[in-house]
C-alpha cells in the first residue's frame, strides 16, 4: 500500500496536478527482525497435497516430483526450475544443488524423491533441453523462473483443499523445517537441511516450538492470568 500511495504521488507531480513531492512525506513501515511467526502446513497437510497429486499423466509426474523436492529436501522454487539432468549422481544417490548467491552444494537424494524424478523422467517430452523439468505443452522449454513452480504449488494447494495463507513454494520449505523442529531436531540441523548461511535465518523456527518456550517462561507478575 505504502508502494501504491508512493507512486500514485509521483504520477499526480509528474502530470503537475501536486507541485509539492507527497511521495516523499510517505512514511516507511516498520519491519523487525524476527518479529512474524513463519507460515507452515502440518505434515499430514504436507502428505494430503502429495497423496492428492494425479501420477496417472505425465504432468502430474511431473507435479508430483517438484512438490517431492520442495517437501523432502525443502529446496527453493528457483532451485527446483533451476535443476539440470547433470546435477543428479543416481549412482551415489546425491543431488546438486545451485543456491542463491552462487553457492553450490550436494545433498543426498531419497529413495522416494530420486524414484519420483525417475518416474518423471521416463515420461518427461523429449527435447534438447538439459533442465530436468520443462514445460508440458510444446514449445518444451524450461521453467524460465520459479513463478511455474508457484503456479503449480497452487493449484496442487487448490486441489487438495488445503488452505494456507502463503501459496507459494517457500510453505513446504517453512512446514519441513518446522516438522524437523517438532521431531527434536536442533536449529543447527535445520539450519544444515536448508542451507542457511547465517544462523540468524535459522532462528525464527525456535518461535514456533511452543513447547520449549513454555519451559523457559518467566512467570507474570500479575499471576496467572
Amino acid at each position: 500500500m505504502v508502494t501504491a500511495l508512493r507512486c500514485f504521488f509521483r504520477y499526480l507531480r509528474n502530470k503537475e496536478r501536486i507541485s509539492n513531492d507527497l511521495a516523499a512525506a510517505v512514511p516507511a513501515v516498520a519491519n523487525w527482525s524476527l518479529s512474524s511467526l513463519p507460515k507452515y502446513l502440518p505434515a499430514g497437510a504436507v502428505q494430503r497435497v502429495l497423496r492428492k497429486c494425479d501420477r496417472r499423466t505425465s504432468l502430474g509426474k511431473r507435479d508430483y516430483a517438484i512438490l517431492m523436492l520442495l517437501a523432502r529436501l525443502g529446496l527453493r522454487g528457483g532451485e527446483v526450475a533451476g535443476l539440470n539432468l547433470g546435477d543428479i549422481d543416481w549412482s551415489s544417490s546425491q543431488i546438486s544443488i545451485h543456491g542463491k548467491g552462487g553457492s553450490h552444494v550436494s545433498m543426498p537424494l531419497p529413495a522416494d524423491v530420486g524414484e519420483a524424478i525417475a518416474v518423471y523422467l521416463r515420461c518427461r517430452p523429449r527435447c534438447s533441453n538439459r533442465r530436468v523439468f520443462v514445460r508440458g505443452r510444446a514449445p518444451f522449454v524450461a521453467f524460465s523462473n520459479s513463478t511455474a513452480v508457484t503456479g503449480i504449488v497452487r493449484r496442487a494447494l487448490n486441489h487438495a483443499g488445503v488452505e494456507s495463507v502463503c501459496k507459494g513454494a517457500h510453505i513446504f520449505r517453512h512446514s519441513l523445517a518446522t516438522e524437523l523442529l517438532r521431531r527434536g531436531s536442533s536449529l543447527e540441523e535445520i539450519g544444515e537441511v536448508l542451507r542457511h548461511q547465517s544462523p540468524n535465518t535459522t532462528a525464527i523456527y525456535a518461535k514456533v516450538d511452543l513447547t520449549s518456550l513454555r519451559s523457559i517462561a518467566l512467570p507474570w507478575q500479575g499471576g496467572t492470568r
